[in-house]
């Protein structure tokens, strides 16, 4: 009698192997629709120790919910006002200092490239009266632009929608449930896989509180740090940008980014010389050394142990399906898959697929 093609554990894997494929099409096409609930679930995870504190003190599980979104709201409104703090101040500097820039930009680089067999001029009078439009009446008319964006764009307003209001709205009810919710998961496991699935909840849980309590203390320690090393150097939106550059850390990579290019900003427009960018240089060096090799290293130890790679695959495989909540979710939903890939990774190391 012939042995059949695909033996039973052949079956299963590709049973599973399928179950995983439509499970990543549906993912990538309800990705819209589930960016809000995904982003609801991460928040309230971060904010369900929280929430337990507070009742465990005698508060109100209602009133401790309420507090904990009222906390987390005022964060993010704050970080919002920070940039728009150095905004107020930066767009009506650079609308006007723009024509200067572009004069010496063209003094200085104009002759180099003609040079170079290459005529080109930077302060023509299209490129200035492009910018100077875009910047000619502060932060209230982009904001205005970006209302009135909005409104042409229906896709874009509905999603801004359903993450201003259904975002808190989701993160009431799952805090105001959590344990029961918990309850019903455990109870849907089945009894074999029981203990396993504890295991490696407990495993999630340890890895992700160790991440999030670290960074929050980097991201205040930086804060101070970067707050304080530009008021020193002598910059008018120390305080607002380097509040920002330390909390905005929590997005890696994007967030330090930001920072740095507001404090290069400043830089030039508030002291036009190589005094700024140096002292902006030396101040975000320290700073990326302090936070990488004592901060981090000490405060979070290995993170979630991913490599810089896959940090940066992460944050872009996240940000196109779920937009900036991705990006700034990415590395928390990262810790969970890394547990699960953990436990594949075992599972196959010690299956005969492996091994013979």
């Amino acid at each position: 009698m012939n042995a059949p093609l695909l033996t039973q554990e052949t079956k299963r894997t590709l049973a599973w192997i399928a179950v995983a494929v439509i499970f990543l099409a549906l993912l990538k096409l309800l990705a819209p629709t589930l960016t809000p609930f995904v982003c609801a679930f991460i928040l309230s995870y971060i904010l369900h120790p929280g929430v337990e504190w507070l009742q465990r003190h005698r508060v109100p599980r209602v009133l401790a919910v309420f507090l904990m979104i009222l906390l987390l709201t005022v964060v993010g409104v704050a970080l919002a006002l920070l940039v728009l703090a150095v905004l107020q101040k930066e767009i009506p500097a650079i609308r006007d200092q723009l024509p200067g820039m572009l004069a010496k930009l063209n003094a200085v680089a104009s002759p180099k490239l003609a040079e170079l067999g290459v005529h080109v001029r930077f302060d023509f009078p299209g490129l200035r009266r492009l910018l100077t439009d875009q910047l000619a009446a502060g932060p209230e008319d982009v904001m205005s632009t970006a209302l009135a964006y909005l409104r042409v764009s229906g896709s874009a307003a509905l999603q801004v929608l359903a993450i201003a209001f259904l975002v808190p709205i989701v993160m009431f009810y799952l805090l105001m449930d959590w344990n029961m919710l918990m309850r019903r998961l455990e109870t849907a496991v089945p009894r074999r896989w029981l203990a396993k699935t504890r295991e490696l909840a407990a495993e999630t849980d340890g890895l992700l509180s160790q991440y999030l309590r670290g960074q929050v203390i980097v991201m205040l320690v930086l804060a101070v740090y970067y707050a304080s090393g530009l008021a020193l150097a002598g910059f008018d939106v120390a305080l607002p940008v380097g509040i920002f550059t330390g909390l905005a850390v929590f997005i890696p990579y994007i967030g330090f980014g930001i920072g740095l290019t507001l404090a290069v900003l400043a830089a030039l427009l508030q002291f036009g010389n190589l005094y700024g960018l140096l002292a902006v240089a030396v101040v975000y060096g320290i700073g990326q050394v302090l936070e990488g090799f004592y901060l981090t290293p000490r405060l979070v130890g290995e993170r979630i142990g991913l490599h810089p790679l896959a940090v940066i695959l992460a944050l872009l495989a996240f940000g196109q399906l779920f937009g900036f909540f991705g990006i700034l979710l990415a590395l928390p939903i990262s810790a969970v898959l890394l547990v699960g890939l953990r436990q594949i990774r075992h599972l196959y190391l010690n299956s005969r697929l492996y091994r013979e």
